[in-house]
């Protein structure tokens, strides 16, 4: 892929006597071997920041190492510029020059992500986090580019240790739900495998029920009050990404919930959720603002 900004660089360079300095994105849309790179920074809207003052190191896969990823990987980050592509590209960058002769055996460099790169020197040759240096230090003006022969992939996030009661129990908004999971002796329950997604009302939602109903769900727990909250938890991990409109949900209580997705957001039963996506060890909590009562 050759854009308009290589072709410009290169009519440049034949009308002057002495190189035109340049950025290290223009080094990268200048390589022929860097077009699936190219593509990705752009598409992550990361070119202003890389034509930036600098000075950045960047450590540049070839289109061979995008091409030994896994199949499928490198259309599903492209679909999500922004997210993980952004994450791994920036991984790819560290804010300073380091030429070759700079870089050392065990060192480790902090890359503008905050993410860390290992340096290892094996028969001369630069080895980043593993993978090889093929191609060193193509100067710009404001920084250097690598040439790798692999992908930097960073370390993925470590597993949430709590579960959804630990969740539940950590927010400072659903202490009315605590104490019934508790009074309900579903805690153990809900602290198991799973996994689970639990739709929880805030203390606002229970307080907005008639007055009395918390106090009289809480003098039979292992009744109506085990039905309900019951109702509120789902056998299966389901992300709000997960969710579509119109979608019916079986819950652990055997009854369906319907979900509903408008330009207000996403709803349960018409009750909407607040906040999404709190995930835990074994699911993930979905705050919403009311209580949802099954059909008697």
């Amino acid at each position: 892929m050759r854009s308009f900004s290589a072709l410009l660089f290169s009519l440049l360079l034949v009308g002057c006597a002495t190189p035109v300095p340049t950025t290290v994105t223009e080094v990268v849309v200048g390589s022929e071997n860097h077009n699936t790179l190219e593509t990705a920074v752009v598409a992550a809207n990361l070119v202003e920041t890389l034509n930036g003052e600098g000075p950045f190191t960047v450590f540049a896969p070839t289109d061979a190492a995008f091409a030994a990823l896994p199949a499928g990987t490198l259309d599903g980050l492209l679909a999500d510029p922004t997210g993980d592509l952004t994450k791994i590209l920036t991984f790819h960058v560290v804010p300073t020059k380091a030429m070759a002769a700079d870089l050392k055996d065990g060192q480790v460099l902090t890359t503008v992500s905050g993410g860390e790169l290992s340096v290892s020197i094996v028969d001369g040759s630069v080895m980043i986090n593993g993978v090889k240096v093929s191609t060193a230090d193509i100067v710009a003006e404001n920084g250097v580019v690598h040439v790798l022969d692999g992908v930097l992939l960073p370390p993925a996030p470590p597993a949430p240790s709590n579960t959804v009661v630990d969740v539940i129990v950590n927010s400072e908004n659903h202490a009315t739900l605590e104490a019934a999971v508790i009074a309900a002796g579903l805690a153990e329950t809900l602290a198991g495998e799973g996994p689970f997604t639990v739709f929880a009302p805030t203390d606002a939602a229970f307080a907005a029920l008639p007055e009395g109903t918390v106090e009289t769900l809480l003098q039979d727990p292992t009744g109506d009050l085990a039905k309900i909250l019951l109702y509120h938890a789902v056998g299966a991990k389901a992300l709000s990404t997960d969710l579509t409109d119109g979608q019916t949900i079986a819950t652990v209580n055997g009854a369906n919930v319907t979900v509903r997705i408008n330009d207000q957001g996403v709803f349960i039963n018409d009750v909407k959720v607040s906040v999404a996506d709190v995930e835990a060890s074994n699911g993930v909590v979905h705050v919403i603002d009311g209580v949802l009562l099954p059909k008697q």
